[in-house]
């Protein structure tokens, strides 16, 4: 037997291999600049398909309304072209607690504008509002009708239980006008004003509508009511 020994080879299974390792490429930068640039077009594109499938029912029912109409057929109203949107500022209620204009959305709103006196021709008005309001039957928990007190007038107290079902806010003529605006030759004090579910201001009825020519206006809430059927509904939203 030998003293010295010898080392033997190392089994197959046991030397020492080296690491297998996988190297993938980088993007350069040309191609990542594109990439980022694509996500942002295919991201805006989504972006306005969201916007045109919110925006179309509103769109159709103004369509079907002033468009698509048997011949003949006319509005009462004067179509406000563009629209007007009702515009960021304060209000204050009958019992002068402030709040914002456009806590209206949701609703559709018939409007006139008087001084806190509230005269004949106002009166009238408002009459007439309680009317059309419920001329629309089982339609009328779609729209409010509004009186706007553009002064500083109290409104007398016996007036005020033929208001328990209208929305009366007191705003200053100056800031008004920023989103109505009477006829050519009238005042502001004139008119019936219809405002849109999204706060815009989109018709303007005749000044002197008296019993007489409140069907035609009654005609023409009950054409919008139809064709705003598929996106508006009963109660401010």
């Amino acid at each position: 037997m030998s003293g010295s020994s010898s080392s033997n080879p190392a089994a197959p299974h046991e030397r020492d291999e080296p690491l297998a390792l996988t190297v993938h490429s980088l993007p350069q930068p040309q191609e990542a600049a594109l990439a980022d640039e694509q996500r942002t077009r295919t991201g805006r594109w989504k972006m306005l398909v969201v916007m045109l499938v919110c925006a179309a029912p509103v769109i159709a029912s103004y369509f079907a309304y002033y468009v698509v109409r048997p011949e003949g057929r006319r509005n009462y109203g004067d179509l406000v072209e563009p629209q007007r949107p009702m515009p960021e500022i304060g209000a204050t209620s009958i019992d002068g607690k402030p709040l914002a204009l456009t806590s209206l959305r949701g609703q559709w709103l018939l409007v006139s504008v008087a001084g806190g006196a509230c005269d004949a021709a106002c009166e009238k008005h408002l009459y007439l509002q309680r009317q059309l309001r419920e001329a629309l039957g089982k339609n009328k928990d779609r729209m409010d009708w509004v009186w706007i007190v553009s002064d500083e007038v109290p409104v007398r107290e016996s007036l005020r239980p033929a208001l328990q079902q209208a929305t009366v806010l007191r705003i200053p003529q100056a800031q008004l006008a920023r989103w109505l605006a009477p006829a050519a030759g009238a005042s502001l004090q004139d008119h019936l004003y219809v405002v849109d579910p999204m706060g815009n201001w989109m018709m303007r009825f005749p000044a002197g509508v008296d019993a007489a020519k409140a069907a035609n206006v009654r005609r023409d809430l009950e054409r919008l009511m139809r064709a705003s059927a598929g996106w508006d509904k009963p109660g401010r939203s």
